[in-house]
Formats: structure tokens, C-alpha cells, sequence
């Protein structure tokens, strides 16, 4: 599974990065980066301090051991003239003792001096490349604000930023239901137009439409005939119809 291991390390190492570079702040990173110019300017400054400060305890230890070179020649000049020889020759011998130290002095002074000469001179150079840093660094903070700020003016008035994303979405939806319910409304129009709905309004009180009532008063009439009949039947003929149509008229 090498080249699954390979390809998802790529993967993970592309989202890490993404993720940095989408958290990342220039202005922070710049200005991170020109403290981190301060501080070694400070270090070399700090250099040349220490350098300084060696040179002069050297030069304080050659100042006394020149002094100790004078006074060792004046004893070995005392002690000659006053005829001890051997104190005058131990004289002179700690004076070129003396003399060797001070050159070795002399020597390590000089290349101090040239040590801070050295850093003096990459101090000057270091100065001069924060001080530009500091100004480009500006120039660039500047130039990322504008244009933050332009892309984030243009976001808000084409609708490409995420919350104008969310507002399309939600008009969309909203267009989305009133085109549904306008196509409804217009199949319920053509579907009235056509008769399929039933008209309530023509219900009669008892729940029956128009057509129950015609069946209604058929069966009805159907029943009168009948009895009509019957009775006609049990009466005979030329029972008095006349007769009982008087007494019916006569009673109304």
C-alpha cells in the first residue's frame, strides 16, 4: 500500500497547507518577519558592545603594564647606578617580560579593532536593509488592506460573497414555490373551466343534487299512478268518477 500511503499524505499535506495559507495574515507575517530583522540587528549590535568592551579591559591591562615597563627600567637604571648589577639585570628582566605581554596586548587589541571594525560596517548594511524592509513592509500592508477591502466591497455587491450565497439560495427557493404554486393554480382554473369539480353550491338541503331530485319525484309520480289504478280497479266502471271529483272539488 505504498502508493496509498503516498497519495493520502499528499491529500493531508494539501488541506494542512490550504488551511495555512487560508489562515495565514500578511501584515502578521511581515511583521513578524521585521522583528526578526530587529532582533538580529540588536545581536550584532550587542557584538559590537562586547567587542568594545573587551578592547578597553585590554587596553586598561596594557595601560598598567606600560606603566610597570617605565618603572621596571627606572629600578634597573637606580639599581645600576647604585652598583648592584644583578638587581639592575633582574629589573630588565621583568621588563621584557613585561614588554612580550604588552605586545601580545597590543596585538589582540588591534584585533579587536579590526573585529569591530568588521561588524561596525555589517551593522551599517543590516540597518540600512530593515529600515528598507520597514518600508516595503508598510507599502505591502497598505496595498493587501486595499485590496481586502476591495474584494471584500466587490463580494457584497455581486452576491459572491458566502452570506449573498445563502440569500441566492433562499430566493431561489422562493422562486422555486411560487412558480409551483402558480402552476397549480392554473391546473385548478382549466380543471374548473372543464366541469371536473363538482358545483356545492347546487346541493339541496338534504345533501341531494339536482339529479336525485328528478329520480326522486319520478319514483313519486310513478307511485301515485299505481294507486290511482288500484283504486280504479276495486271501484269497477262508471263508479262515480265524476262524482268523487265533485266531492274533491267541492272539498277544496
Amino acid at each position: 500500500m505504498p502508493g496509498m500511503s503516498g497519495r493520502f499524505s499528499t491529500v493531508v499535506k494539501a488541506k494542512i497547507s490550504k488551511l495555512l495559507d487560508k489562515a495565514e495574515d500578511p501584515a502578521e507575517t511581515l511583521d513578524y518577519s521585521y522583528q526578526k530583522q530587529l532582533e538580529n540587528l540588536q545581536n550584532v549590535k550587542k557584538g559590537i558592545a562586547d567587542i568594545v568592551t573587551a578592547k578597553k579591559r585590554l587596553q586598561m591591562q596594557s595601560s598598567k603594564i606600560e606603566q610597570s615597563v617605565v618603572k621596571l627600567d627606572t629600578q634597573a637604571r637606580q639599581a645600576l647606578s647604585a652598583g648592584n648589577e644583578d638587581l639592575a639585570r633582574v629589573a630588565l628582566e621583568r621588563k621584557n617580560v613585561a614588554q612580550t605581554e604588552l605586545q601580545g596586548l597590543d596585538q589582540q587589541v588591534t584585533e579587536l579593532e579590526a573585529q569591530q571594525d568588521r561588524l561596525t560596517a555589517s551593522e551599517q548594511k543590516l540597518r540600512t536593509k530593515v529600515e528598507a524592509f520597514r518600508t516595503k513592509k508598510e507599502v505591502v500592508k497598505a496595498q493587501y488592506s486595499a485590496a481586502e477591502a476591495q474584494v471584500q466591497i466587490s463580494e457584497a455587491a455581486t452576491g459572491v460573497g458566502e452570506e449573498m450565497a445563502d440569500v441566492g439560495l433562499a430566493m431561489q427557493r422562493a422562486m422555486d414555490k411560487t412558480e409551483q404554486m402558480k402552476a397549480r393554480a392554473s391546473a385548478v382554473e382549466e380543471l374548473e373551466a372543464a366541469g371536473t369539480f363538482e358545483d356545492l353550491t347546487a346541493l339541496e338541503p338534504g345533501g341531494n343534487d339536482d339529479i336525485d331530485r328528478q329520480l326522486k319525484e319520478l319514483t313519486s309520480t310513478s307511485q301515485v299512478d299505481d294507486e290511482l289504478a288500484k283504486m280504479k280497479a276495486e271501484l269497477g266502471p262508471g263508479s262515480g268518477g265524476g262524482e268523487a271529483a265533485g266531492e274533491i272539488g267541492s272539498g277544496s
